[in-house]
């Protein structure tokens, strides 16, 4: 077994550590300079700490994964801009026949959303709208809130392009998006149907209370125009059909607007066929972001704006940060200490390994787990079989996505929803999705889910 240096070892170890609590706290009172930088300065620390040299350093950054997510945010700006999101916010609102149907939709929506956009994108979108749809039909929010949460976590962990952790295996695996989606989409349709059920089971009597309550189907608010949506004196939805003549004066640019809607949704479609085809994911999501822009046939610097430039940002110290720490030694010691506990051609095994991802993610954050575990698992897998080295890379992926669920701090998107939860909900007080709360639920859903995706994927 190699040697590794006492002093490298600590450096590496505090560098990291400064990651991680700037990661999980990153408005620390002594240092709230927010997880972004806080990747930054754990990267730097890397290097001045000599762990890694700055040759190392660049070696480390994936730029496929970089321009892969560069790629899918711009496709989401322009995505956006063409009312697919608010499309999306009205089949949830369309007949609503009560709250159970509601969960169900939520559920649903979610988690094909999240699948294609990314579940931090879906979380974002969708968040106001179900906060205003609970709140104006006197519904508690916190079952529609743990709904969309963890329905947008589980159905990312479908396709190559639904969460950062699964960018990162698609690319190091060597995995298309078909061979991807073919070994993950009967887990995932599984695990949102069993997470769906166990959120109608824990919150049957308070949303059946609810029902009996209101007893409603739906009716559009004011606040609905927003959305293009007008109501007439007798209660009728109206169109924009229905309008005056003065209104639709313009049919050039009408019809241009309907032109441009439609080419990004055949663009988007396109981008779709091209990476079930097994074409490169990051050029695929590249040229399809440039299709747009020229498309738009306007200055793209606004779309670009909308870019989460901080995100990529925070992933170049990330991978920084992970390759110093891969330096140290200490995950191969760690890892050399269970290997033998984890093959994942016994239950046993998976079991073992599952728990080992599913810790870490929820100690470390998941993308890390998966840069630290992804080629040991894999090593070992294949020495007994290339089969069992895909299924060592699908098992990684579906337990370090559902892991995500266990606890507030599990997942982005979860911070996400309680974030925009508390912005969105209606005066005076915004609504507050509490550790607590969501623990309840997290936990029992992400072992009772995960544990149904690894019985499938087996």
């Amino acid at each position: 077994m190699a040697t590794y240096s006492t002093k490298i070892d600590i450096l590496g170890s505090f560098a990291f550590i400064v990651f991680w609590v700037l990661a999980v706290f990153p408005t620390l009172p002594f240092l709230p300079i927010g997880r972004t930088a806080g990747s930054l300065l754990s990267a730097a620390l890397m290097v001045l700490f000599q762990v890694v040299s700055p040759d190392q350093a660049y070696e480390s950054l994936d730029l496929s994964i970089l321009a892969l997510l560069f790629g899918t945010m711009v496709v989401s700006v322009y995505i956006e801009r063409a009312d697919a999101f608010k499309y999306l916010s009205k089949l949830l609102s369309w007949k609503i026949i009560g709250a159970k149907d509601l969960i169900c939709r939520i559920c649903l929506v979610s988690a094909i959303t999240s699948a294609f956009f990314t579940n931090d994108t879906a979380c974002v979108v969708l968040t106001k709208f179900v906060v205003k749809i609970a709140q104006e039909n006197n519904l508690p929010p916190l079952p529609f809130l743990l709904a969309l949460a963890s329905s947008a976590n589980i159905g990312s962990a479908a396709t190559a392009i639904g969460n950062p952790q699964n960018f990162i295996i698609a690319s190091e695996s060597n995995m298309s998006f078909c061979q991807f989606l073919s070994g993950m989409i009967a887990a995932t349709v599984a695990g949102v149907f069993a997470n769906a059920l166990l959120i109608l089971c824990m919150f049957w009597n308070l949303l059946s209370v609810a029902n009996d309550e209101n007893g409603y189907t739906y009716q559009f608010s004011p606040n609905d125009q927003e959305n293009g949506v007008q109501t007439t004196s007798n209660g009728r939805i109206s169109s924009e059909h229905d309008l005056p003549a003065s209104r639709n004066s313009n049919l050039f640019e009408k019809w241009k607007g309907k032109f441009q809607k439609t080419c990004v949704y055949l663009i988007v479609l396109g981008m779709l066929i091209a990476l079930l085809a097994g074409q490169d994911m990051s050029w695929t999501a590249i040229t399809a972001a440039l299709a747009l822009v020229v498309l738009d046939f306007k200055d793209a610097a606004p779309c670009f704006d909308k870019v989460s430039y901080s995100l990529l940002v925070f992933f170049c110290g990330m991978f920084i940060t992970v390759e110093g720490l891969d330096k140290t030694g200490i995950p191969s010691l760690l890892w050399d200490s269970v290997e033998k506990y984890t093959s994942i051609d016994t239950a046993s095994g998976v079991a073992v390994v599952s728990l080992a991802i599913l810790l870490l993610s929820n100690l470390i954050s998941n993308v890390p787990t998966v840069l630290l575990l992804g080629y040991r698992m894999a090593t070992a897998a294949a020495v007994v079989s290339s089969g069992n080295e895909k299924k060592a890379w699908l098992i990684l992926a579906w337990v370090s996505t559902v892991a995500g669920n266990l606890s507030l701090l599990g997942s982005a998107a979860n911070l996400v929803v309680c974030e925009q939860a508390h912005r969105a909900a209606l005066p005076p007080l915004g609504y507050t999705l509490t550790f607590g709360n969501h623990l309840k639920f997290g936990l029992p859903s992400t072992l009772i889910v995960t544990a149904i995706g690894l019985t499938i994927i087996n």
